[in-house]
């Protein structure tokens, strides 16, 4: 009688190959991905959501497309300055923007923001 061949189990011809690939590392969200993704771990409406992008869009876009890292204080009252003065916008409206920023250093950035001094108010109806 003839003895029985022995084949390995695993049927990949690539296994005892000394190059090993590492896993690949995704990239890092982009920042306004980050947002999303923060906002939708809270359980936020999609209307904040799509709010809170548009004002931190347009606070990037404020400062010739800086990013908020580099950014702090000074260059959120600009923001909001400018919003009450050349935007003409309501006090809810003001305070919807200054939210969104808030939540942009806090939940996303997690960066705290001290006291934001001179601020132009916008005024009530």
């Amino acid at each position: 009688m003839e003895s029985a061949k022995l084949y390995p189990l695993s049927r990949n011809r690539f296994a005892h190959s000394a190059v090993v690939n590492p896993p690949a590392i995704p990239p890092k969200p982009k920042l306004l991905d980050e947002v999303r993704q923060a906002i939708r771990r809270r359980h936020y409406s999609d209307r904040t959501e799509k709010a809170y992008v548009h004002w931190i869009k347009r606070y990037i876009f404020f400062h010739n497309k800086r990013h908020p890292q580099e950014m702090a204080e000074a260059e959120i009252a600009r923001f909001l300055s400018s919003l009450a003065t050349a935007g003409r916008v309501s006090a809810s409206t003001q305070n919807q923007a200054f939210n969104a920023l808030l939540f942009l250093y806090d939940a996303v950035l997690n960066k705290k923001i001290g006291l934001i001094d001179g601020v132009v108010r916008a005024k009530r109806p």
